[in-house]
């Protein structure tokens, strides 16, 4: 049965072009499905979190990490008693924006970006989904429903002041989820030139299903690290197994199984180091809306906090694994080398597409001949380099600039 504070989908606030509804999915069906079969979702596959797409075929990519979070999601999404298939849509899409090379890419392109507004992922996924999908003959985008756009927004947070009357802006509880600049600065270009057409309400938490979808992603990415960075030999099983959570999962297979061979041993750790974060939030989260008895989805957005996270305990454990993930995986010599080099491809075929836009594709070369300006000119130029798949970019860089 539905939470009152679900998002019901009779109830959405719509679609900026209005759509005659599905007579067998509802709108939130419908949104998620759109986001599977566009251009943007499949290119995840070709797309990393950490190691770069060619260094091994094991290791997650942002396609495989989306659907992980989509999983994670729905399991959450049912104890809680919210929607389901908004919570998909939203876990499914909150990658979309990201560039090649994961955070190493946006990092070199908000550099390359900053006199012209700077590049954040979150942004360009809403922009992707509002804009630069271009398969249906009545719109850009693809015209998702108001909830699933507010999700894609602000799942982390509110982005600016309230308004005057919602009372004051308060912080989340520990893994509650940040809140995420900018409350105290500017607001990327392309949340704010959507949100003065679309009304997103960026001064309010996102509803339930948004703030599961973004509790999710710290479940997926904490375990499918620790997986990862194990499977590249950065760390070893003893070494994890001294972590938090983690000892305590390595220590429960050993009493079950004694002389596990290491693979087995690892998987059999590493599921339980996922339940246990997966009903922390789940017991945190029940905890939090049993208090607050929000009787609507608008009561949970103005809770004034994430009503879906992480307990302070937990939060803490994690907070400890994140910093040895940091230094022994983030920081190991070889993605340090790997990341330097990538770094290098961003920054090469940024300026060279701004020098010559007849190197790009003919679909977008008149789109950047007819930019107003600098400024326009150079955020097509990163729509264009922020959807390119590992591969491809590190192609473009051999064929274009490679003068060995």
């Amino acid at each position: 049965m539905a939470a009152p504070y679900a998002c019901d989908p009779a109830q959405s606030r719509g679609r900026l072009y209005p759509e005659k509804e599905s007579a067998f999915r509802s709108p939130f069906q419908r949104d998620r499905d759109r986001i599977i079969h566009a251009g943007a979702f499949r290119r995840l596959k070709h797309k990393t979190q950490v190691f770069v797409e060619h260094e091994g075929d094991y290791y997650r990519t942002r396609l495989t990490h989306s659907i992980e979070v989509a999983q994670v999601a729905r399991t959450i999404a049912r104890a809680l008693g919210l929607n389901e298939d908004l919570t998909e849509a939203v876990a499914l899409a909150h990658d979309l924006g990201h560039t090649p090379f994961g955070h190493t890419g946006e990092d070199a392109l908000n550099v390359l970006m900053a006199p012209h507004g700077g590049f954040d992922h979150n942004a360009q996924a809403l922009k992707i989904v509002t804009s630069l999908e271009r398969s249906y003959a009545g719109f850009d985008g693809l015209n998702l429903t108001w909830e699933t756009l507010e999700g894609l927004a602000k799942h982390n947070g509110p982005l600016i002041a309230p308004v005057p009357g919602d009372g004051p802006l308060i912080a989340p509880v520990p893994g509650g989820g940040p809140l995420i600049a900018p409350v105290t600065g500017v607001l990327p270009f392309a949340l704010s030139d959507y949100n003065a057409r679309h009304d997103l309400q960026l001064h309010s938490h996102a509803g339930g299903e948004a703030q599961v979808a973004a509790v999710s992603d710290d479940i997926a990415y904490n375990n499918h690290d620790l997986a990862d960075g194990l499977r590249a030999g950065l760390f070893s099983d003893d070494e994890a197994a001294q972590l938090p959570i983690v000892s305590a999962a390595y220590a429960q297979v050993d009493r079950c199984w004694p002389g596990l061979d290491r693979k087995r041993r690892r998987a059999e750790a590493l599921r339980r180091v996922f339940g246990v974060m997966v009903s922390d939030v789940i017991d945190e989260s029940r905890a939090r809306l049993a208090e607050a008895a929000p009787e609507s989805v608008d009561a949970l957005r103005a809770a004034g906090r994430q009503m879906v996270g992480f307990s302070g305990r937990l939060f803490a454990q994690l907070k400890e694994i994140r910093a040895f993930l940091f230094l022994r995986m983030y920081r190991a010599p070889a993605v340090v080398e790997m990341r330097a080099q990538v770094t290098r491809v961003v920054e090469d075929l940024f300026p060279l597409y701004m020098a010559r836009p007849d190197l790009l594709p003919e679909e977008w070369q008149s789109d950047v001949v007819a930019a107003q300006g600098e400024t326009a000119r150079a955020r097509l130029v990163a729509d264009y380099i922020a959807g390119m798949t590992d591969r491809f970019a590190l192609d473009q860089h051999r064929m274009l600039l490679d003068r060995a």
